[in-house]
């Protein structure tokens, strides 16, 4: 049971983690960034954060530099999780830190890079999934003059930034690693959580058009209710809290370790950044190694569609996995559970 009420805790509260030795913080800005939209930003910040030391090859070419994005929501140091951290960055394990190069960035309307909260409140550039890869491949390329990644990893949001990537700059990344979502555009389930979710802090007077002295709670305790859903395992949650008051008790407990620097703006932003995601058309323009991994408990990506198992045939040297659900998987959140893939991954970095 504490295990489980970790897992709620932790899709609650996504900034849980414990500091990592040598790990380095740093900014990249862009000058004049322009949006899909035509907008633009005088200046956009990228923060980013990195583990190890980048080595290079006869060519002076950084070799060893891998890039892992985070989901809706999250930071680059959410990957500092034990779950995820303590089972990949050591000594021998697959993203050991002495080999590789770490690329942890906060992405576009998260962290501390440029978004909404920053003081543009609704007037923010309505970004969308391009324009955060845009982001990304400026960093890794201009910022860090890294020409080739050996591997993108990415969870969620970040799975579907690694599909974005593979289309959009096919060969840049030797590898892919795309974990807890589709390759198809967003909608169903998918987004009528995330509608739901945007309608409710709207709907909250506090919001008022974005222009909030104090946080509309209502809406965002809503937003979040419906985040939690979207994130939890079903079986684990029946097996460990089968009763009415263990089921409340239960949320409870995850709705008081909820993040309170949440911003309504911010939320907003974030969800709606999917709206024009599909790399469907063009998955034939992988040709990379792909390890695409999704659960069998996954709300969000609902494993009875067959989406994936359709797509994967059209990358020829991609492998999909799906995890079956268990007492012990996370629901959306096995992504960021290495336990549970880290064999596989290891696999692919040997390819």
């Amino acid at each position: 049971m504490k295990k489980l009420l970790l897992a709620l805790a932790l899709v609650a509260a996504p900034s849980l983690a414990a500091p990592i030795d040598g790990a380095k913080e740093a900014d990249a800005s862009f000058k004049d960034f322009r949006f899909e939209t035509g907008e633009t930003l005088p200046e956009l910040k990228i923060h980013y954060t990195t583990l190890g030391t980048p080595h290079r090859n006869a060519k002076g070419e950084i070799d060893n530099a891998v890039m892992i994005l985070h989901g809706t929501g999250g930071t680059g140091k959410q990957f500092f999780r034990p779950q995820f951290a303590d089972a990949l960055y050591g000594p021998g394990q697959p993203l050991d830190i002495t080999r590789y190069f770490i690329i942890l960035p906060d992405n576009i309307g998260h962290g501390g890079s440029s978004k909404p909260s920053d003081g543009l409140r609704m007037a923010f550039p309505r970004y969308d999934y391009d324009d955060m890869v845009r982001a990304q491949y400026r960093l890794v390329t201009e910022t860090l003059g890294i020409k080739r990644l050996q591997l993108i990893l990415g969870t969620s949001m970040g799975c579907m930034h690694a599909f974005v990537w593979g289309t959009t700059y096919p060969g840049v990344a030797a590898r892919l690693a795309p974990f807890a979502c589709n390759a198809t555009t967003i909608a169903g389930r998918n987004r009528w959580w995330r509608k739901m979710s945007v309608d409710a802090i709207k709907a909250d007077p506090i919001w008022n058009g974005g222009n909030y002295t104090s946080p509309p709670v209502q809406g965002l305790r809503t937003a979040d209710y419906l985040g939690l859903i979207a994130g939890a395992n079903p079986v684990a949650l029946q097996a460990n809290f089968p009763t009415r008051d263990a089921a409340e008790k239960a949320l409870d407990t995850a709705m008081t370790v909820r993040s309170d620097g949440t911003d309504a703006n911010d939320t907003i932003y974030q969800l709606e950044s999917s709206r024009s995601y599909n790399p469907d058309p063009n998955l034939e323009k992988i040709t990379v190694p792909v390890l695409w991994i999704n659960s069998g408990d996954d709300f969000i990506n609902p494993p009875e569609l067959g989406m994936a198992e359709q797509a994967v045939t059209r990358m020829p040297k991609a492998q999909f996995i799906l995890i079956p659900a268990s007492t012990e998987t996370k629901g959306h959140g096995t992504h960021t559970w290495a336990k549970f893939w880290k064999d596989d991954l290891a696999k692919l970095l040997a390819k």
